[in-house]
């Protein structure tokens, strides 16, 4: 269970991740919605990661919870258009993926 809770936590980081980003406007200022989202997305994706580490071994959890944010924030930067697809850029993305997974495996 602990590892499911970490695997959504991961995901809830890109959510916060991507509401940070759409908080401001062109204007600069401040948009409500994205602010809402991300503090509850933060406190989530924490609180989350504070409830796995307590079966899952410290480094473990925080390098599987920063590597599936990482790679799902990447995802959606690359389908909103915001960051280019590159190949190396997605090789690499692949390597943390294949790096959370092999954490599972070994832990």
């Amino acid at each position: 269970m602990a590892w499911i809770i970490l695997i959504l936590s991961g995901a809830l980081e890109a959510v916060w991740a991507a509401a940070l980003h759409r908080t401001s406007q062109a204007t600069g200022r401040r948009r409500l919605v994205p602010g809402l989202v991300f503090l509850v997305a933060v406190l989530a994706s924490t609180g989350g990661l504070a409830v796995a580490m307590q079966s899952i071994p410290t480094g473990t959890a925080y390098a599987v919870w920063v590597g599936v944010g990482v790679v799902l924030t990447s995802a959606y930067a690359n389908i909103t258009k915001v960051e280019r697809a590159t190949t190396a850029r997605l090789l690499l993305l692949g390597g943390i993926a294949a790096s959370v997974v092999g954490l599972k495996l070994v832990a």
